[in-house]
């Protein structure tokens, strides 16, 4: 009997909605799930090439936690591109003011850097509160 792979088209991809409640669950281990998901890891017909990732809806950002001083210890760096354009925050800055870019970072790092990426990242869905607005497509609630 002849073995073969089977590699998944673009055509055959069937996306599922999932979502994640964020409360009082640290902050990469929820990054690694919701990185698996994106990319469709954890289906049966993963193919590197191919976007064959689903929907991750995730609520209750605000409430993420981190381990050890990471809270104050932890630092973004972003950098203007010109000379002395280099600026910092911490963990904890980030949270009081756009509690969405810890995550949406922590999750962007884990995905592939090109074009397939990026692509990948607009299926995350991001909300600070426990209301998002998919409830329409009814998403599979995953417990961490």
């Amino acid at each position: 009997m002849k073995k073969y792979t089977v590699m998944q088209r673009k055509e055959d991809v069937v996306r599922d909605w999932y979502h994640y409640d964020a409360e009082g669950v640290v902050l990469g281990r929820l990054a690694v799930e919701i990185a698996k998901k994106l990319m469709g890891k954890e289906k049966v017909s993963f193919t590197p090439h191919v976007d064959g990732g689903d929907y991750v809806v995730v609520t209750n950002i605000d409430k993420i936690v981190v381990t050890g001083k990471k809270m104050t210890d932890k630092l973004y760096y972003r950098h203007s591109g010109f000379p002395g354009g280099i600026s910092k925050r911490t963990f904890a800055e980030v949270m009081t003011k756009k509690p969405e870019d810890a995550l949406m970072l922590a999750v962007k790092r884990m995905l592939p850097k090109n074009k397939l990426g990026r692509e990948q990242l607009t299926r995350l869905r991001l909300f600070v509160g426990a209301e998002h607005d998919h409830v329409a497509q009814k998403p599979t609630k995953v417990e961490m």
